[in-house]
């Protein structure tokens, strides 16, 4: 089942965002600190989180409007729990993130990615769900990490 993010997923969010290896200790921190920012605000928020609920946090989502546009949104992170990846959850949260942000006049989703070998399957991804490839930053994250920006219209 696919619904909000409550206060009391962070800590199952936090343990699958761990478990899919491909966050350091500082930026799992950086979640957590997003994830209370997100809290904080309350109905002042304009970020979106998604959670896939089975029996505990199966996948998270996160979205937020981009400053100064109209209807272009920015998927900040998308995580399937590692035991229950390659069974399609992941392609079903995205539609559901895409579906829910066009509800709120979202026309266009970015979604941003590292350039590594290593990243290969989430770039195709995303390309086997109707996202392009827009961008591409040399050298963003690190020396030899480029930026790769995917783009979808949503209406």
């Amino acid at each position: 089942m696919i619904r909000d993010f409550k206060a009391n997923d962070k800590a199952g969010v936090m343990e699958l965002s761990s478990a899919v290896g491909l966050f350091e200790a500082r930026e799992l921190s950086e979640l957590a600190n997003t994830v209370d920012q997100h809290f904080a605000a309350g109905d002042v928020s304009t970020d979106k989180w998604f959670v896939d609920d089975e029996d505990g946090i199966a996948g998270v989502a996160y979205a937020m409007p981009e400053r100064m546009t109209e209807g272009t949104w920015n998927l900040l992170y998308i995580a399937i729990d590692p035991a229950k990846q390659r069974c399609g959850r992941g392609g079903k949260l995205l539609s559901f993130v895409e579906r829910a942000l066009a509800k709120q006049s979202a026309r266009v989703l970015l979604v941003e990615t590292a350039g590594l070998d290593d990243f290969e399957y989430v770039r195709s991804f995303y390309r086997s769900h109707g996202y392009r490839e827009e961008a591409r930053i040399s050298d963003f994250y690190i020396d030899g990490m480029d930026k790769v920006v995917y783009w979808k219209r949503l209406d």
